[in-house]
């Protein structure tokens, strides 16, 4: 089957349904649900861009298997040209939605990517793993899936281990060990794009202790949206229902966080990829360079969002004609500074690129770790910027329904501008509105700030994994030589003295 299009998406979606929350109501199809309208209109345009004369060599490749061009998200590069390949389809689908979008296919078609180039790592504990992680590769290739995932747990008491919680069963866990698969029940948290995804990987985050006690809380697999007991609870939607000229970004990119509960959950053992293991769990995702591939589509997606906020920014100041202001030069040049900064990383990484063990090339570690730290702090600070800029101008943005009611003509004069029609500047403040203020905007800061995890924790790790020895050592020689210069120089003035 080849790459799909978007009524083909639409068209798996219907035919299976899935059980899915939002407000207290189950929705009995996604597809016809105003607040998942948008995504899945979004969504459905990426699939269709696959087949756009335009675009078709750029978003799709020649299946190995098949013959048929499927998505470039799951090619796996052995090549720098093949790497390239990734980046550029990569972008591709992130200047449609302006960066907005953090869980778009691309993001875990490249973990699926590398987890099979690296079977063998899965099959340390049993050797059908490696099996089970190519044949699911394949497969969602060649049927172009959608695929969301869900990696911590419910908060609860973050002082306790996860087996230490009044309820064994908060955290998802195994219920059931059977000849033909297990059975999870519990919550995870937090599946972004889960109700309109075709199927959801289920992976631990990489905190997973090493007692025993843990292990039925250590796993891995892939199972469809539509598997009966799996449940998504919606949080309340940011696509308030109004037009696009009021809500620029959320009446189209809102791809919605959800709760994933397993009632009682079957897994068949042919989707399972990890059981019981933590060492191997909580290696997975590094061992496999699949965080690598990852966050090498994130920083093409930071690039591409940081590009909007610059011409968003830029904007504004020409409509208004506020660029005399100093103040105005500085917080431009952060958004200037933070972009060159993300696209030196971005090129550094692909630049130090080298094949891994398992015969992928793959982008380096230390500009990609540098980037997904740093991000983090850019964002916030750019929404910021934006409020900051804007002031007033983002309380005061009609409607599309104000300017059209009958006084609308008299009413939109008050928001004429240097170097614009009323109309386009109240458009362009409505849009800066959904950037910095509104929920939608909001959820993105937030979004950005936790996007792999806890900034602190992430640090921790960067500190941890950085080889810094051989800075050390040129400073510990540095030192040692400063000492041994000086020793003989006081050996000299000493040997002076005694000959006057």
């Amino acid at each position: 089957m080849p790459a799909r299009t978007g009524s083909e998406f639409i068209a798996g979606l219907r035919s299976e349904p899935r059980e899915v929350y939002i407000g207290g109501e189950r929705v009995s199809d996604v597809t016809a649900h105003p607040a998942f309208s948008g995504i899945i209109e979004t969504l459905a345009h990426l699939y269709d861009m696959q087949h756009d004369p335009e675009y078709r060599d750029e978003l799709t490749y020649v299946s190995p298997d098949t013959g048929d061009r499927v998505g470039t998200s799951f090619l796996q590069p052995r090549t720098r040209d093949d790497l390239e390949q990734r980046s550029v389809a990569m972008r591709r689908w992130a200047l449609y939605s302006n960066g907005m979008l953090g869980r778009t296919p691309d993001y875990l078609s490249s973990s699926l990517m590398a987890f099979s180039a690296a079977g063998d790592y899965f099959a340390q504990d049993d050797p059908r793993f490696k099996q089970h992680v190519e044949d699911y590769y394949r497969k969602a290739r060649e049927e172009d899936l959608c695929l969301t995932h869900t990696l911590i747990n419910p908060q609860i008491n973050r002082a306790k281990a996860t087996h230490e919680q009044a309820d064994p069963f908060l955290a998802a866990r195994v219920k059931e060990e059977r000849d033909d698969g297990i059975v999870i029940k519990g919550a995870r948290m937090l599946a972004t794009l889960g109700p309109v995804s075709d199927e959801i990987e289920v992976f631990p985050s990489t905190v997973l202790k090493a007692d025993p006690k843990d292990a039925p809380y250590t796993f891995g697999f892939v199972i469809p949206c539509s598997t009966p007991g799996l449940k998504f609870v919606c949080r309340e939607s940011y696509d308030l229902g109004r037009p696009k000229h009021d809500h620029p970004l959320g009446s189209r990119f809102e791809e919605m966080d959800s709760v994933v509960v397993f009632d009682d959950v079957f897994v068949p053992w042919e989707r399972v990829f990890l059981y019981g293991d933590p060492e191997v769990a909580n290696g997975a995702f590094g061992a496999s360079n699949a965080v690598l591939h990852m966050a090498h589509q994130v920083i093409e997606k930071n690039i591409v969002k940081t590009e909007y906020i610059l011409g968003l920014a830029s904007l504004i100041i020409d409509t208004i004609g506020i660029e005399p202001f100093q103040h105005i030069h500085e917080k431009v040049t952060e958004i200037i500074i933070g972009l060159e900064s993300m696209r030196g990383l971005r090129l550094a990484a692909l630049h130090g690129a080298e094949l891994d063990q398992w015969g992928i090339m793959t982008p380096a570690r230390g500009p990609l770790d540098a980037a997904r730290n740093l991000y983090p702090k850019l964002y916030p600070r750019f929404v910021e910027i934006i409020q900051q800029i804007s002031a007033s101008g983002l309380m005061a943005a009609p409607g599309i329904a104000d300017l059209e009611a009958p006084w609308g003509a008299e009413f939109e004069k008050f928001f004429s501008a240097a170097r614009a029609t009323p109309r386009e500047r109240i458009a362009l403040f409505r849009l800066a509105w959904d950037t910095s203020v509104s929920s939608f905007g909001s959820r993105q800061a937030l979004y950005e700030r936790f996007f792999f995890g806890d900034p602190v924790r992430m640090a921790g790790a960067l500190f941890h994994t950085y080889d810094r020895e051989p800075y050390m050592e040129r400073v510990r020689a540095f030192v040692e030589q400063g000492v041994e210069e000086s020793l003989e120089e006081i050996s000299g003035s000493g040997a002076d003295s005694s000959g006057s």
